[in-house]
């Protein structure tokens, strides 16, 4: 197992001081920023702080929610709620310089689902309390802080979703406690591990010096530009050398919250919603909290070995969705993978990268995410027996991940490849389907130079499939998949390609055209209006709805053809093929059995439950 802490990923943060009321009252001395005067106040226990005006949060765009307070230590921690008391839980943690306001977009979808969201501000963000000594901020009294919010509010089987300093907090408390949470999601974040002793940066001198510093990300054009070719990183982050980043955010004099997540985000935000994420901090004496954020990075040697052991035996569902367009370490494929391979609970989940969503991907795809996590929860991720082979005990031997490739945001076209041996078993025979999606693209010299009569040899398997290889043809995938994930652990190595268990078929597939097969399986394909869908209708008029086109018959078949295929194929009688644009978005859903069938060029097609 391999620990590497991200440090190029941190997300840093000291802001210009400007008036609760308008933009132009931005003081022009920034170093007069001394001068300018907060109502400061005492905790009970002898802190000093300061509580930004209720003023300045006054009529924020898509910001309709009343805060609520939780007291810790005489500190006030801010909290948004919506949706049903009743719902189900799930707990969003930012990170920084964001506030709950980062969820913005989320937490209405979420809510209207049934679902009860809660949005935590750190201490010194948002609306949370700031304490105005930067000696009052430390990692574990985040960490502290966010396990006695849990407590204090007395919250159980959480559905926690996290997101940068967010995920090195939360992911903390999850590792500690992982009876608290009934599922994790992770956004461009992790646990970093270091070695005791281990100091990443020097120490900040004169910390409350303000020096006049360039904006790192100033190069960074509103409306982002790739900064990947799948993933590898072809421009510079400016963010390799983390101790000017963390001098940056301590002691700039020029840095304000809204130019990060304006350059860090994919979409140009407009300048209200900029204007929103600066209104925690009115002045400079609102900023400690924010500006010792990258620093507390010293305080991370030696102390996060047991929430790991915590997190990497941690079996309940995790999921990584992340933000395609992170320049930084959080953003590579690499930190996403290091979470998949070794939580046993992300294994077989419908890890995905997301195209057009920066560092902080809430603010840019905050709609495709909430519906992600809702698909995510709803599915049961527990194998559903089998009515026969129930002890069915597979001879191919499970093995680490070693390739990943995360799937795209839109799967129609996407290449994949399934591998089907068939075994003996007590009571008849079991078909297991081994997929190559999130782990590669089925390249065709690796997936043209297998040899089934080999791999059923070495397997004992009766008989075995290649099938492949296969274009999918929705445009969304949750749950399990014929080449997706079902809640399945198992990983194997055929010839170049690894690949996971992707579901189980009761007995030998029928390969009969245009016959039913019970697939095992729990999943949600979504085609989204405007595609063109392909349908097969039975002499009863059910319909079944192609999934994936082959090139197993027709080696150059393509989804172009797919309009007139038709007219090719051999029909039995009563049997149409029909094609359709939709107007609208279509969910084909099955729950623990598809009903498949095949033509006569061995696409794909799943039956619609009406």
């Amino acid at each position: 197992m391999t620990h590497h802490f991200l440090l190029t990923s941190l997300i840093l943060s000291v802001f210009l001081l400007f008036s609760c009321d308008k933009e132009d009252d931005i003081i022009e001395d920034i170093h007069n920023i001394e001068d300018h005067q907060a109502d400061t106040l005492t905790s009970s226990s002898g802190v000093q702080f300061v509580r930004t005006p209720d003023e300045c949060f006054q009529d924020l765009p898509d910001w309709p929610y009343a805060y609520q307070y939780v007291e810790i230590d005489g500190l006030r921690q801010a909290y948004v709620e919506s949706g049903p008391a009743n719902g189900e839980l799930v707990l969003l943690i930012h990170g920084q310089p964001s506030w709950s306001y980062l969820y913005r977009s989320m937490i209405p979808v979420l809510a209207d689902a049934g679902y009860r969201v809660i949005a935590m501000d750190h201490l010194g963000m948002g609306r949370s309390d700031k304490p105005t000594d930067l000696d009052e901020y430390s990692y574990l009294g985040h960490a502290s802080r966010m396990e006695q919010f849990i407590q204090e509010l007395g919250l159980s089987d959480i559905n926690l979703f996290v997101q940068d300093w967010g995920s090195l907090i939360g992911l903390r408390v999850a590792g500690l406690h992982p009876e608290w949470f009934s599922s994790i999601s992770v956004g461009n974040g992790t646990l970093p591990v270091l070695p005791s002793g281990t100091q990443p940066i020097a120490p900040i001198a004169n910390p409350n010096v303000m020096e006049d510093l360039a904006f790192p990300f100033a190069n960074f054009p509103p409306q982002q530009t790739p900064f990947y070719d799948s993933c590898e990183l072809i421009v510079s982050s400016g963010t390799e050398d983390f101790e000017a980043w963390a001098n940056y955010a301590m002691k700039g004099s020029s840095f304000k919250a809204s130019e990060v997540l304006e350059a860090l985000t994919w979409f140009d935000l407009p300048t209200d919603e900029e204007a929103a994420y600066d209104a925690p901090f009115p002045s400079r004496a609102y900023m400690a909290g924010a500006r010792k954020f990258p620093s507390l990075v010293n305080e991370l040697a030696g102390i996060n070995e047991k929430a790991w052991a915590g997190l990497s035996s941690y079996e309940k569902p995790f999921l990584t969705i992340w933000g395609a367009n992170d320049a930084g370490s959080l953003g590579a494929c690499e930190t996403q993978q290091n979470l998949i391979v070794n939580v046993p609970g992300a294994a077989g989940k419908p890890h995905v990268r997301l195209d057009e969503a920066g560092h902080f991907l809430q603010d840019d795809q905050g709609v495709e995410i909430a519906n992600r996590l809702i698909d995510f929860y709803a599915t049961d991720w527990d194998i559903v027996g089998l009515d026969s082979c129930e002890n069915f005990d597979s001879p191919i031997q499970n093995e680490a991940r070693t390739q990943f490739l995360a799937p795209p945001a839109d799967l129609r076209n996407f290449r994949y490849g399934e591998v089907m041996p068939v075994f003996e078993c007590t009571g008849g025979f079991i078909t297991e389907v081994y997929a190559t999606l999130s782990f590669n693209d089925c390249p065709e010299m690796d997936w043209y130079a297998l040899d089934g009569e080999d791999l059923k040899n070495q397997m004992g398997a009766v008989e075995l499939k290649l099938n492949g290889p296969r274009h999918f043809l929705m445009n969304q995938l949750s749950g399990g998949s014929s080449g997706g994930s079902t809640g399945f652990e198992k990983i194997a190595t055929f010839g170049n390609l690894q690949m996971q268990l992707a579901a189980q078929i009761s007995g030998n597939p029928d390969e009969s055209l245009y016959t039913e097969n019970e697939v095992q399986r729990s999943t949600t394909f979504v085609y989204k209006a405007g595609n063109e869908v392909y349908k097969l209708i039975n002499p009863q008029g059910e319909e079944y709805v192609m999934q994936s086109y082959s090139r197993i018959i027709n080696p150059n078949l393509a989804i172009e053809d797919l309009s007139t295929l038709g007219t090719s194929l051999n029909l039995p009688a009563g049997w149409t093929y029909k094609t359709e644009i939709l107007t609208s978005d279509l969910s084909l859903t099955a729950n623990g059995i598809a009903y498949v069938i095949q033509d006569d060029l061995e696409n794909s097609y799943q039956k619609v439950d009406n």
